[in-house]
């Protein structure tokens, strides 16, 4: 059963914050269950996450909720092990609405990192605007 692989042991970087204000715009508000805050980029093409899981997992399933007009448009899912580059899982096309919106991902190998690249942006400064984001899987055993 796929469930959240987004835990308190998980670290997890972002390409930019918006003006590097991350007590208003930082990446935890990602995570947070609050649907009145979010991850606010900064300008530019290419914003990206990256997840260092605490163990080896197999992802199945990503989620994620834009705000309209601050969605991305192409998107890409890599993993890898530790140390390792980063091979692509996935590639998904999220629409630009505020709705939280699911892309399954089919079979993949066991990873300990994943990256998702926000590849463009509906918004013509290149930002992206995140209130959840979850990457659904199982532990590998």
């Amino acid at each position: 059963m796929a469930a959240s692989l987004v835990c308190g042991k998980t670290q997890y970087r972002v390409s930019s914050v918006l003006n590097r204000d991350v007590k208003q715009f930082g990446k935890k508000f990602m995570f947070d269950s609050n649907e009145e805050t979010c991850w606010n980029s900064d300008q530019g093409d290419c914003q990206w996450l990256i997840f260092d899981f605490p163990q080896s997992v197999r992802v199945s399933e990503l989620k994620v909720q834009f705000q309209g007009g601050f969605s991305a448009k192409t998107c890409r899912m890599e993993g890898c092990s530790v140390d390792e580059d980063f091979k692509v899982i996935s590639h998904f096309y999220p629409e630009d609405n505020n709705s939280l919106q699911c892309f399954p991902i089919q079979e993949v190998a066991a990873v300990d990192r994943v990256k998702i690249t926000f590849e463009n942006s509906a918004d013509f400064f290149g930002r992206i605007i995140v209130y959840i984001l979850d990457v659904l899987g199982e532990k590998a055993t």
